[in-house]
């Protein structure tokens, strides 16, 4: 089912939360809440939606992270209804697209549930207060690839990062439904 994200709800406090990645290693949330914000995303193996923009968010997260703005991205849905989802094929598809930022399995759904994340992906920027700030698209290209495209989150977060602030003008992130036990 196609689904839009919500609007920002500018300065809501985003939890904190540990995850593991499919190795095992865990993640704290606010240990990558650096002096230049965070971006949280929640993606998933199966979407087509994140199959259009893996390759884009690939390069652009690699850009955020060599300015110093952070990234986690949190996988949701319930893997054991959706084999493809699985901790063994999130390893599989980071790998195939060349992600660089740690990719977490929400086991319980708890953090996707705390964030009110509806679709995949869904974009979460934050402030270094752990404010959210960005909650849009990752470019204007949606499922093309457009060397002319606006790295709308790229440009967001550079923005956060400087002033603390994210843009007035956000465009809703579009995707597949969260799949929920």
């Amino acid at each position: 089912m196609l689904l839009d994200t919500p609007l920002c709800d500018f300065g809501w406090k985003a939890p904190n939360f540990t995850l593991k990645n499919a190795n095992g290693d865990g993640f704290t949330m606010s240990d990558y809440l650096g002096d230049k914000g965070l971006v949280i995303m929640f993606i998933c193996n199966h979407c087509p939606y994140v199959k259009a923009i893996a390759a884009r968010l690939a390069e652009d997260t690699k850009q955020l992270m060599a300015e110093g703005i952070n990234v986690l991205a949190v996988m949701s849905n319930d893997y054991q209804s959706l084999d493809a989802d699985s901790p063994a094929n999130m390893q599989h598809f980071a790998k195939q697209y060349g992600f660089t930022f740690p990719y977490l399995v929400d086991e319980d759904q708890q953090v996707g549930q705390q964030y009110g994340a509806v679709c995949t992906p869904d974009f979460f920027g934050l402030n270094h207060l752990g404010e959210l700030q960005y909650r849009a698209r990752l470019d204007d290209a949606r499922l093309q690839d457009d060397p002319n495209r606006v790295p709308e989150l790229v440009n967001a977060m550079r923005l956060i990062a400087k002033t603390g602030k994210g843009p007035e003008q956000q465009h809703a992130s579009m995707g597949c439904s969260i799949k929920w036990r």
